[in-house]
């Protein structure tokens, strides 16, 4: 499953790939190495760990992480930890055409909160988050993601600490993490340094894939509520509240109604929407998904229409939470970029017949997932119209 390299690997709990030096070659049965001139002593060569690579560190790493990434296991999951692909079993007989659906994404630079806090164990939530709720848009079951993790340095608790985010997030989805790589970095990279990504694979009958074809006049849109930031727009809100505003991330700012501080704020991991949107396509007449990430609502409940309708969101039937205030309050940020750039407190957006729009919030609260009518799809051009004000008080 996970191997440790810098791009010349090793597996977990094997060798490196040879036991001498890098550039040497190994001795022969029966022969001496050569040593140089006689009664000279030889100067020792460079190694890998000289060079800021530590296989042991890694190897160590990949122990730790074991038994979290096994929690993770579908029965669909063959073998272990360890060899050089993951093994997914795929139940053909369930499906009658299935179609393979795949996504890739990372975090972004909410990892710099995370690294300047101390706290890595949230943002592998986000990244599954960020790649499965990008899968079930189209209808598709999240079966397993593979994860990536380049650091500057291999610290075997900080690493287990990501991984066991991401295991956390392949729970909630409902997924299985069967493979990945920690790729150490010198050089490239400082010590304190690393970044992630993941890829999922779901799966979907072809006859009931979700999207704009399906989408109808008179459907109804149902938001889901977010967690807060999710794990977009950070580099706009590190300089609007880190940078040009002076905050601390150790600071409780009273506007948020909390008593956690601004990094903690900031961390809250993303909202992971997989099996209750799952639950919704099982139980309801779904249309279609919008995942709102980057672009916010606008940017992408567009991609989710047909050319001959428009989607009316309405803006005063929810309340964006405290820290999109203090974000454009601080940033002086106007409405409109706002709502290109965050998801305003709405992270997916359900579209679903008007006959369900009940049994599909009453679903969704039972789930205990915030929800609530959003608006509607009307005739128009493929254009998403953002009407009215958002509550307030």
């Amino acid at each position: 499953m996970t191997q440790v390299t810098d791009h010349a690997s090793t597996e977990p709990g094997g060798t490196p790939a040879t036991a001498t030096s890098p550039g040497s070659t190994p001795a022969r049965a029966g022969t001496v190495p050569w040593s140089g001139a006689a009664g000279r002593p030889r100067k020792r060569g460079a190694s890998y760990a000289e060079a800021g690579v530590n296989i042991e560190a890694g190897e160590q790493a990949v122990e730790l992480m074991k038994s979290k990434v096994h929690k993770t296991f579908r029965p669909e999951v063959v073998g272990g930890i360890g060899g050089f692909a993951g093994l997914f079993a795929l139940d053909t007989e369930k499906y009658k055409k299935p179609l393979l659906a795949s996504s890739t994404d990372g975090v972004g630079t909410k990892l710099v909160i995370a690294q300047q806090m101390g706290i890595h164990d949230t943002v592998g939530v986000d990244l599954v988050a960020m790649v499965v709720d990008d899968l079930v848009v189209c209808g598709a079951e999240p079966l397993f993601l593979q994860d990536y993790v380049a650091c500057g340095e291999v610290v075997p608790e900080r690493i287990v600490e990501i991984v066991a985010g991401i295991a956390d997030g392949c729970r909630y989805a409902g997924c299985s993490l069967v493979g990945g790589e920690v790729a150490e970095h010198p050089g490239m990279l400082r010590p304190d340094e690393y970044d992630i990504s993941g890829t999922g694979i779901g799966v979907v009958e072809a006859d009931q894939v979700l999207g704009a074809e399906r989408v109808q006049l008179g459907d109804t849109l149902i938001a889901l509520g977010s967690s807060g930031l999710h794990s977009n727009g950070y580099s706009l809100v590190r300089h609007v509240l880190l940078g040009a505003g002076r905050m601390k991330l150790d600071t409780v700012v009273e506007d948020l109604g909390s008593q956690r501080t601004l990094g903690e704020e900031l961390l809250v991991p993303t909202k992971i929407y997989a099996q209750d949107c799952m639950e919704l396509i099982q139980e309801c007449d779904v249309h279609a998904f919008a995942h709102i990430t980057g672009g916010g609502i606008p940017g992408n409940l567009v991609r989710s229409l047909p050319e001959d309708l428009d989607a009316i969101v309405d803006r005063s039937s929810w309340r964006p939470q405290p820290i999109f205030d203090l974000v454009a309050t601080k940033g002086r940020i106007d409405s409109d970029e706002m709502e290109r750039t965050f998801n305003q407190g709405v992270g997916m957006v359900a579209i679903v017949g008007p006959a369900d729009v009940d049994r599909a919030i009453s679903l969704l609260a039972a789930r205990e997932v915030d929800a609530w009518v959003l608006g509607e799809i009307v005739e128009g051009n493929g254009h998403v119209q953002m009407l009215g004000s958002h509550t307030r008080g």
